[in-house]
């Protein structure tokens, strides 16, 4: 069984792959995100990812400001 950090590891290490990806740093994704009408600071994005405690709300919109329409788990 995993434990509730792992899985929060696990979420966040899903999105940064997906950042990676795609060549976007946090900064881009505060501009991305801006551009979809979400308000995010760069230093709140790196807390989130850092604890991997945030919202499926949070990651679809992170999917859909760079772009990604899938991805593997």
């Amino acid at each position: 069984m995993i434990d509730p950090e792992s899985w929060a590891a696990k979420t966040a290490n899903l999105l940064k792959a997906e950042l990676k990806r795609k060549g976007v740093t946090y900064a881009q994704l505060v501009a991305k995100l801006a551009a979809l009408g979400i308000d995010e600071k760069e230093v709140n994005i790196a807390n989130k990812l850092s604890r991997g405690r945030f919202s499926a709300t949070f990651m679809l919109q992170c999917l859909t400001a760079i772009g990604c329409d899938g991805f593997r788990l």
